[in-house]
């Protein structure tokens, strides 16, 4: 029986890999044993999702599914299976995985990330996603007027790949707030994007909510405010919600806030567990939900993990990260933002350069030495 104490990361998107490879090969591996949980048996690159669930052309899935290959580099164990729920003392825990292995903790990160609606809500068994993705794709080639309920950065982006690839089809784009995106934002930011979003063709309606999830027969849908709205398709592009029902049912209700984010200290760890950590989308704290951001909260926590397993305590705050953003427009069109100086925006030609031309997938690939879907 192995005497070696468990490292267990539960969730293999962005902030659970990163901290997982920070992690790795810092670990004494005559003690100590890294197992990354993931219900999925690849990563899931969700900024070239909206594009892959919009069309065929390029086989997008082959590249946005990502196999975990050797991204632990050999010295760690990735699992497949959900959380059902775990414990947590002093010394750590037991997780329960849908299989029914119980596995022991030494010390837990909690990286759960977000519940996504419609296309960008797919299934965890492989045959069922790729299932999932054609099926989104025959609905949208298939209709005539679209109907995106949700103006931040997924709205947008899904607006811009739809009338790249269909052109002549009526998008409309329904946003609850009186400027797109949110007011993380500055303003002169929110206008250039409708600017831009406008330039497509794409209709925006701005202070505009829509609780419909199916258009009527006449092909409409009705807002709250009474405002009729053409479409044969909607498409929810909310953003996420934090998958966070496993941590409420094992450590109770308190441990997360209304809206569902882990409540944690400036070292991420949970109040009163401080052999738990989080990190990522579903974690409370004031700032944009980005991959970008996940080595920051991977350095803290690493750092945080090995001081308690040499015996000190956690220390290293998490600090922030300055808020970037690229939305994309498109193939070659999309808007920028770096929260330097006074504020920086950028247009289509940086965009397309930076994301909209590749989706980041490459740089993902060879930053996390993830493998490619056969």
């Amino acid at each position: 029986m192995s005497t070696l104490k468990n490292i267990i990361i539960l969730g293999g998107g962005a902030f659970g890999l990163a901290t997982a490879r920070e992690l790795v090969t810092k670990l004494d591996t005559t003690r100590f044993k890294l197992i990354l949980i993931t219900s999925r048996p690849y990563y899931v690159h969700l900024p070239g999702l909206i594009r892959t669930v919009v069309t065929a052309e390029g086989a997008l899935e082959k590249q946005v599914l990502m196999p975990y290959a050797n991204s632990l580099k050999g010295k760690g164990e990735v699992k497949v299976a959900s959380v059902v729920s775990f414990t947590s003392t002093k010394e750590g825990g037991e997780v329960e995985l849908s299989t029914g292995e119980r596995l022991p903790y030494s010390v837990l990160v909690l990286a759960p990330g977000a519940i996504w609606e419609g296309p960008l809500n797919l299934p965890e068994e492989p045959a069922a996603v790729l299932e999932h993705i054609n099926a989104w794709r025959a609905k949208i080639e298939n209709a005539n007027s679209i109907l995106l309920v949700g103006g931040g950065a997924v709205g947008i982006e899904f607006a811009g790949e739809i009338k790249d690839f269909f052109p002549s089809k009526s998008v409309t784009l329904a946003h609850g707030q009186a400027k797109l995106i949110n007011d993380t934002y500055p303003d002169k930011y929110r206008s250039k994007l409708l600017a831009r979003v406008n330039k497509t063709g794409t209709e925006v309606v701005l202070n505009e909510y829509v609780d419909a999830t199916e258009p009527s027969e006449d092909g409409t849908v009705t807002t709250r405010s009474g405002k009729k709205l053409k479409a044969d398709l909607i498409i929810p592009s909310r953003g996420g919600r934090p998958n966070t029902s496993v941590i409420s049912s094992s450590l109770g209700a308190d441990a997360v806030t209304a809206s569902g984010h882990i409540k944690v200290l400036r070292t991420l760890q949970l109040p009163d567990h401080p052999r738990i950590f989080a990190a990522g989308d579903a974690i409370e704290w004031k700032e944009q939900k980005q991959a970008g951001k996940s080595t920051g909260h991977a350095t803290a926590i690493a750092k945080n993990i090995l001081a308690l397993l040499n015996g000190g305590e956690a220390s290293t705050p998490y600090k922030g990260a300055t808020e970037m953003i690229v939305t994309t427009v498109g193939r070659t069109g999309g808007v920028a933002y770096m929260g330097f100086l006074w504020g920086i925006t950028f247009g289509d030609g940086f965009s397309a350069m930076v994301k909209s031309k590749t989706l980041l997938v490459d740089m993902m690939r060879n930053s996390f030495e993830l493998g490619k879907l056969e």
